[in-house]
């Protein structure tokens, strides 16, 4: 592998300066902004090195290939969405039914904002190649995660059938997502809220 330039120290001359985040740090970065808005598949290295102020040397010898770095990306913008997403349907606290009934306001928050581009993980899936796992298991892997909370409070709510009800929930949320997308209409969150409401009071029956 070829050597990769060396990045410059930051600057500690001024001690109110904050440190310059490390190559590793600016290229996931630069890479998540060009990829979230242009796509995957629409942004060359070139481009990702530019915005991150490295070499592009510094990309292959960290991440090994483009496709090493947008594995990276996703794995990071899951687990910062997971969080982030989990944190605003359990944080209120409540019983399950009521936090379960928050992913129609939680959506709407996140559709509301304006770096909202979508789920990387269904942009990254309609990119790849159709016989191409690889990012489809990603995503397999990011939802999976997301549907094993939603299991366990449709199950401690006393739902009917927990899986399949999280899973169709599961169902609304995504499709949602790519309405809002589409539209740019954060009301979207409002029709799945209803949505959510309808599939959970048919559980309870």
């Amino acid at each position: 592998m070829t050597m990769a330039i060396v990045e410059s120290a930051p600057d500690t001359a001024n001690e109110t300066t904050s440190p310059r985040p490390a190559p590793y740090e600016r290229l996931i970065a630069a890479a998540t902004r060009l990829f979230c808005r242009y796509g995957v598949n629409s942004v060359g290295v070139d481009a990702i090195v530019a915005s991150a102020d490295t070499a592009k040397t510094t990309l292959y010898k960290l991440f090994g290939s483009k496709e090493g770095l947008v594995e990276k990306v996703l794995e990071r913008e899951g687990a910062i969405w997971r969080g982030w997403f989990l944190a605003q349907i359990d944080g209120p606290g409540g019983a399950p039914i009521d936090r379960l009934m928050r992913i129609g306001p939680t959506l709407r928050a996140w559709f509301s904002r304006e770096d909202f581009y979508g789920c990387p993980f269904i942009n990254a899936v309609g990119e790849s190649d159709k016989v191409d796992d690889r990012m489809r298991n990603l995503a397999l892997a990011h939802k999976k995660i997301v549907l094993a909370r939603l299991t366990e409070l449709c199950a401690d709510a006393g739902l009917k059938e927990a899986g399949a009800t999280a899973h169709t929930l599961g169902l609304v949320i995504d499709g949602a997502i790519v309405a809002a997308l589409v539209t740019r209409d954060p009301a979207v969150a409002e029709n799945a809220g209803r949505a959510c409401g309808a599939i959970l009071a048919d559980a309870r029956a």
